[in-house]
């Protein structure tokens, strides 16, 4: 039987709006878990980090993945949690500083898992099963950026102990392909110019739309429209794409915080994040059913449940 998939963005912790949209799509609870025989999700990473029911989520999508009912890549949030709880090679610091500003990040998760050392240890473990691409012949699923020259360059899409040391270590060509794809592809802006992000810090760097054949900066701008009006219309100098020909299989992204209607970025590519982890968000699923070209009416979402 063919198979047909509903890809879901970025849940960030808000486990009651995932129930509403699983039902929405019309999964039923079968002994606790959510199932449809004739479909299947595929989820985009960032389960953690920002909502209420951090626990709660994971709760909901690992008994769906690891019954073979949904797959999942990892986002970045989970990387960067496993990176948060793993030593260095030294065995003193963790590969992910415990700075203020990535705790404030990360609080909600380590909150939820405070009294409960093992149950965090397990969450972690689990996370590292998560591959980091998946490619399913006529769909391709990725949290961000599929940079095939990276893809290639990786010795797989699963994490291993060496590659999360390498891919944390900055000034390795593992920690930038890792950066690009759970992250996206960022450009330098002109000297002078920065804009702050959603968290509030400085940002320097912006993500662009790298499957586009744009030439500006103010073009190539991937994030919140109320950052756009800081970024300069100058011409973008070297060479900041990926090519992703109109010819390739469908390809689902998560990550980039989007707002408004959802549509498609490109005939074959797809963002389903769209902010549910802030008030006013929506979480949003694609109902993939074969097509090549993607169509802005095969969205499904929900708006975020305070």
């Amino acid at each position: 039987m063919k198979m047909y998939y509903d890809v879901i963005g970025d849940i960030h912790g808000c486990n009651e709006t995932l129930s509403e949209l699983l039902c929405k799509l019309g999964y039923k609870q079968q002994q606790g878990v959510f199932y449809r025989p004739d479909r299947k999700v595929i989820f985009l990473g960032d389960f953690i980090d920002r909502g209420p029911g951090q626990r709660e989520v994971l709760n909901i999508v690992r008994p769906m993945i690891d019954n073979g009912l949904a797959y999942s890549v990892m986002g970045n949030h989970e990387f960067n949690a496993i990176a948060y709880a793993t030593k260095d090679r030294d065995g003193k610091e963790c590969l992910r500083e415990h700075s203020q500003k990535n705790y404030m990040q990360h609080g909600a998760f380590l909150e939820a898992y405070e009294n409960d050392t093992s149950a965090y240890i397990e969450a972690i473990n689990w996370f590292k099963t998560l591959p980091l691409w998946l490619d399913l012949g006529e769909i391709r699923v990725i949290h961000a950026c599929w940079d095939v020259d990276y893809i290639g360059k990786l010795a797989g899409p699963r994490l291993t102990d060496e590659l999360l040391i390498k891919a944390s270590t900055k000034g390795t060509w593992e920690y930038v392909a890792v950066e690009t794809l759970l992250k996206g592809k960022e450009i330098a802006l002109p000297e002078g110019i920065e804009f702050k992000d959603k968290d509030g810090n400085t940002r320097k760097e912006m993500r662009i739309r790298w499957w586009d054949k744009v030439t500006t900066y103010k073009d190539a701008f991937l994030g919140p429209e109320h950052v756009r009006t800081h970024i300069p219309d100058d011409k973008i100098e070297g060479d900041h794409l990926i090519d992703y020909s109109h010819d390739e299989p469908p390809l689902f992204l998560g990550h980039y915080w989007l707002a408004g209607n959802p549509v498609p970025f490109s005939q074959n590519i797809a963002c389903t994040d769209y902010s549910v982890g802030k008030p006013g968000g929506k979480l949003v699923a694609y109902r993939w059913d074969g097509e090549q070209v993607l169509s802005k009416d095969k969205f499904v979402w929900v708006e975020r449940i305070e």
